[in-house]
C-alpha cells in the first residue's frame, strides 16, 4: 500500500499523542465517528468509497527508523519516540459497506481503540474516505444521467491532484465507470484500461491518412481514431472510414472514432450518418472535452450519437465541490460518552457509541436512517436531529443495521473486496434509492434522525456542559 508510513498525518495528531503518552492517558479507550454534514454537488446522496484502501493502510501502518529520526529532529520527546517504535493500529473498525449510499450526519464509520492510535490514523482516514467518496459520487451521477447503455471511461490522470489520480480512478470505477486510462490504477486495482490516441501522433505525420493507417496497423484491436485534428467532417471522418474499410478487408474491425472539440452533438450526428452510409454501423463514436453530468445531460437531450464518453478533469477533481466535508469526532473516552458544544446545533456531535439502522418500504426502497445506541434494537420512531419536536414513526421490522465490524484487533475481517464487486454493489444500492433523491435539481432530502436514547443523551450532556462552563 502506498504511503504506509504513520507520518501520513497532521502535526497536531502527534502533538496530542505525545501529550496523552506523557500524561499516561494513551492507553485509554476512545471511539470516534466519521460522517459528513453537507451533500456535495447539491445532490441527494453520497456513494461511500475508500474503505478497503483504508483498511489495508491500517493493517500496515507504522513508523520507520527514518520517520522517528525525523520526529526527533522536530523536537518530540525521546520517551514518546521509543513508544512509537512499536506503533501499530490494534483497534476495531465498524463501518458501512463500501458501495453503500450514505447521508448527512449519520455515522459512516466508527473506530475504537487506544486513543493515541485512533488519533494518529484520523488524517489518513479522512483524506482517503472523503476524496474517494466525493469522486465515486460524481461518477455515479454521471452514470445515472448517461444511462446504462453508454460506455464511460475515466481520462483524468493528467489533471488530477498528483498521486490522488490513482484513487480517483478507483473511485470512478466504483461509482459506475467502465474503464480508466490510468495504467497503474488498472494494474493496482484489477480494472479495465482503455485509451485512444493524441493529436500529437497525427501531427507528427505529414498526412493524416498515413497516421491513421500506421496506428491501425500497430494496434488493430480496440483501435479508436481521433478525427478532429484538422477538419472533422472533411478529412478526419472520411479518412477513418477509409481505414475502417481497409481493416475490414484484412478481417479486422475499427472500434471507433473520437471527437474532442467543436459541437459534439452536431458532429456526432453527422459522423454517425457518414459511418452508417459506409456500412460501418458497428463503429462507435467516442467524445471527450470537459465533460460532466450536465454536459452529458445536454448531449442526451440533443440526441447526440455518442456511444462512449471520456470524462477527465471535472470528474477527478470533483468539480464543482473539490472536497467532501467529512469529519471525525470523538464520541466516547474511557467508557464515557463525550460531546462538543456549539451555538450551531449542526456543529455538535452525537455522543456515545452508535448504530445506524436503515428502513425500507414494502418495495425494498430506502425510506430513512435512524441513529441509536450501539447495542440498541431498531427504534420505532426517530426525532429530527436539529428541529426539536419533529418526530417520525418507524417500523422496526423494516430495519437493517448499517455499521458492521470490518476490523478487529487491527486485522481485517473477511477478504479484501475487489473494486468490481464494490461497483456492482453500488449499482444495486442506487436502484433502491427513490428517484426523487437522485434528481439533479432540488433533490428530495433523505430523512436521518435520532432515537430517543441518543436525543436524550445529547440533551443531557449539553445541559451538563453548559451548566459547568457557561457564565
Amino acid at each position: 500500500m502506498m504511503f504506509n508510513t504513520a507520518l501520513y498525518t497532521d502535526l497536531y495528531q502527534l502533538a496530542m499523542g505525545q501529550a496523552y503518552f506523557l500524561k499516561d492517558k494513551h492507553r485509554a479507550e476512545a471511539s470516534f465517528d466519521y460522517f459528513y454534514r453537507k451533500t456535495p454537488f447539491e445532490g441527494g446522496y453520497v456513494l461511500f468509497c475508500g474503505l478497503e484502501d483504508a483498511l489495508s493502510w491500517l493493517e500496515e501502518v507504522s513508523f520507520s527508523e527514518d520517520d522517528l529520526k525525523y520526529l526527533k529532529d522536530q523536537g518530540f520527546d525521546a520517551r514518546f519516540l521509543e513508544y512509537l517504535k512499536g506503533f501499530r493500529f490494534t483497534g476495531t473498525v465498524r463501518s458501512v459497506s463500501e458501495g453503500e449510499l450514505v447521508f448527512p450526519f449519520a455515522p459512516i464509520l466508527s473506530i475504537s481503540g487506544p486513543v493515541v492510535e485512533c488519533q494518529i490514523v484520523e488524517t489518513f482516514l479522512l483524506n482517503t474516505l472523503n476524496f474517494q467518496s466525493l469522486i465515486a459520487t460524481k461518477a455515479s451521477r454521471i452514470r445515472h444521467i448517461a444511462g446504462e447503455d453508454s460506455i464511460l471511461s475515466e481520462f483524468g490522470l493528467r489533471r488530477a491532484q498528483g498521486y490522488a489520480g490513482l484513487q480517483a480512478s478507483r473511485a470512478a470505477f466504483a461509482g459506475g465507470f467502465n474503464s480508466t486510462s490510468n495504467v497503474l490504477a488498472g494494474k493496482t486495482y484489477d480494472m479495465p484500461i482503455s485509451g485512444t490516441m493524441a493529436h500529437a501522433f497525427i501531427q507528427s505525420y505529414d498526412d493524416e491518412l498515413k497516421a491513421f493507417r500506421d496506428f491501425a496497423e500497430t494496434r488493430p484491436e480496440n483501435c479508436v481514431l481521433l478525427v478532429d485534428t484538422y477538419n472533422t467532417l472533411e478529412s478526419g471522418v472520411p479518412n477513418a472510414i477509409t481505414v475502417a474499410k481497409e481493416m475490414e478487408a484484412s478481417g479486422r474491425r475499427l472500434m471507433g472514432i473520437r471527437l474532442d472539440s467543436g459541437d459534439l452533438a452536431y458532429l456526432s450526428k453527422v459522423a454517425r450518418n457518414m459511418l452508417d452510409e459506409a456500412g460501418l454501423q458497428y463503429v462507435k463514436i467516442a467524445a471527450s472535452n470537459q465533460l460532466d453530468e450536465y454536459v452529458i445531460r445536454s448531449l442526451k437531450e440533443q440526441r447526440a450519437a455518442i456511444d462512449i464518453y471520456g470524462v477527465g478533469t471535472n470528474l477527478v477533481v470533483g468539480h464543482e465541490n473539490g472536497a467532501l466535508d467529512g469529519v471525525y469526532k470523538l464520541c466516547s473516552f474511557g467508557g464515557h460518552p463525550r460531546i462538543k458544544i456549539s451555538e450551531n446545533l449542526k456543529k455538535m456531535n452525537f455522543p456515545g457509541d452508535k448504530q445506524v439502522y436503515r428502513y425500507f418500504d414494502s418495495k425494498g426502497f430506502y425510506t430513512a436512517d435512524a441513529i441509536t445506541g450501539v447495542d440498541a434494537p431498531p427504534p420505532d420512531g426517530m426525532a429530527h436531529p436539529f428541529e426539536p419536536g419533529k418526530k417520525m414513526r418507524l417500523n422496526p421490522q423494516e430495519a437493517r443495521p448499517l455499521l458492521k465490524e470490518v476490523m478487529k484487533d487491527g486485522k481485517r475481517i473477511g477478504e479484501l473486496r475487489k473494486v468490481k464487486d464494490i461497483a456492482m454493489a453500488g449499482k444495486k444500492n442506487l436502484q433502491k434509492l427513490p428517484e426523487e433523491h437522485k434528481r439533479f435539481d432540488f433533490p428530495h432530502v433523505y430523512k436521518v434522525g435520532l432515537s430517543s436514547e441518543i436525543e436524550d443523551l445529547r440533551n443531557k450532556l449539553k445541559a451538563e456542559k453548559l451548566s459547568k462552563y457557561q457564565k
